[in-house]
């Protein structure tokens, strides 16, 4: 249960909006002199299929929202222009969205103040999107004070909306028991919410929740299918954490080359406990074929991120000093392949598989001093 709270913790500050980069601002169209065009709609027809419209899809057509248009577009200025009035008339997703401009810097100067002032209007005026914003800010004091019990407050606001991503921290919060009542039971269920609902945080901290019965029955085949979907897409912590229970053969089906692709897979993304691991199995040729070479660069890519093995190291005692020198020159110019150089062939040596010991799952940091190995599994 420890272990989940502290997973948990690790991620309050989760879950900020991305936003692409600015592309240049509209030019003002040259006026044109008008002209007739012989092929516009006449207003009648247009009316008349608008109302063969609804009577298809049922209702009016709704209504374009230019401003938002022009936010998705990348033409930002024209989008403050068009939300300016709308946000004067208290139209929450206009004073929203005018708000992302400011917190993000599209267009205008970073101003999270400003943001902060436009996300209160917003979400005084309902808008589930700002509330949970503004509640990142206090949580964060990022343009306000920090405040995390009206953080907590703001996410429970956009929960009840309909929130996922507040949802999910709700669950956090209440799981930290500081700032919101202490109920793993109700954290479980905020969390099934998020989960079901496809977020990848959620989807793999509910897994862990069902693997560990924190505030639910335990069921750990139904824990490791989250962490699976939250895994296929793209979370690096559960991809690190679903290699291992295929390796381990925990609540699914041992499968040693599932494992080898998902450790692949978080390393290829850039993740360097998964860089470790993976050359460990490498290394020590334990369900593929050894390459001390591929194994030596991915130490070299871990190592850059301060994750040490010993146990690696001693892998790789027995690998030839060319081999370890292509790894090194691979490694400088990872993910790109050094110039003219051409992919390096698997290594035939046979060897019995090393004795490697799993570290903890979800570790980010040194692995020099793994744990007492589980009975009759090694991992690596």
């Amino acid at each position: 249960m420890m272990a989940v709270r502290a997973r948990f913790l690790a991620g309050l500050l989760a879950l900020g909006l991305l936003a692409g980069p600015a592309i240049a601002q509209e030019a003002a169209p040259t006026e044109i002199p008008e002209v007739p065009n012989p092929t516009a709609p006449d207003p009648a027809d247009t009316e008349a299929a608008d109302d063969i419209s609804a009577d298809i899809f049922g209702g009016p057509r709704r209504p374009v929202d230019m401003a938002y248009g022009a936010f998705q577009r990348g033409f930002y200025l024209t989008a403050l222009e068009l939300a300016l009035p709308r946000a004067a008339e208290h139209d929450a997703p206009a004073q929203t969205l005018i708000a992302e401009l400011y917190a993000k810097g599209l267009g205008v100067g970073q101003n999270l103040e400003r943001a902060a002032s436009w996300y209160q209007l917003a979400s005084d005026n309902g808008d589930m999107m700002a509330s949970f914003e503004l509640a990142l800010l206090y949580q964060n004091g990022q343009g306000v004070e920090r405040d995390r019990q009206k953080a907590a407050d703001l996410f429970r606001k956009a929960a009840e909306a309909g929130s996922i991503e507040a949802k999910y921290n709700l669950a956090l919060l209440h799981v930290e028991g500081v700032y919101a009542e202490p109920s793993l039971t109700t954290a479980a269920g905020l969390m099934k919410e998020a989960a079901d609902a496809e977020l990848p945080e959620a989807q793999y901290d509910y897994g862990v929740m069902l693997m560990e019965g924190a505030g639910v029955a335990p069921n750990p085949a139904e824990g490791v299918r989250y962490v699976a979907l939250a895994a296929e897409e793209g979370l690096a912590s559960a991809q690190i954490d679903y290699a291992t229970m295929l390796y381990l053969g925990r609540g699914v089906e041992r499968d040693l080359a599932g494992a080898l692709e998902w450790y692949r897979r978080a390393a290829d993304g850039g993740n360097p406990v998964a860089q470790n691991r993976y050359a460990k199995l490498l290394a020590a040729g334990e369900g593929v074929e050894r390459n001390f070479e591929d194994a030596a660069m991915w130490r070299v890519l871990a190592r850059r991120q301060g994750v040490t093995d010993p146990t690696l190291d001693e892998l790789l005692a027995a690998a030839p000093p060319e081999a370890i020198a292509r790894a090194e020159t691979r490694a400088r110019y990872w993910p790109a392949e050094p110039p003219s150089a051409e992919p390096a062939p698997a290594q035939g040596f046979a060897a019995e598989p090393a004795a490697i010991e799993p570290a903890p799952a979800g570790e980010t940091a040194d692995e020099t001093e793994p744990p007492a190995p589980e009975a009759e599994t090694q991992g690596p």
